[in-house]
């Protein structure tokens, strides 16, 4: 499973507020992916905190882990994957 960061909103203070991220999964040719968004109440003052100019994708990625469910979020995936591979159904016209 594959997170990145898409975009960030963050307040004057440069706190980041909401994080858009994606994670991605592939097996073979085939590709599934999701799509989402975390919010935040930043708080300067908090022990850990993390200017924006100071920010790698790595630590919002981890903000982010933190934040979700991600045994769910791949078993979404897999399940995508695996209908990816076997479709239940199939579209086309007979003609």
């Amino acid at each position: 499973m594959n997170f990145t960061i898409e975009q960030l909103e963050r307040n004057t203070d440069g706190g980041v507020k909401v994080v858009h991220w994606r994670v991605s999964k592939t097996s073979g040719e085939n590709t599934a992916s999701s799509y989402g968004t975390v919010s935040f109440t930043p708080d300067s003052t908090a022990e850990g905190y993390v200017s924006f100019d100071s920010l790698t994708e790595a630590n919002v990625i981890a903000w982010v882990e933190a934040e979700l469910d991600t045994a769910d979020i791949e078993s979404n995936l897999d399940a995508d994957l695996a209908e990816q591979a076997t479709p239940s159904t199939i579209t086309g016209t007979p003609w």
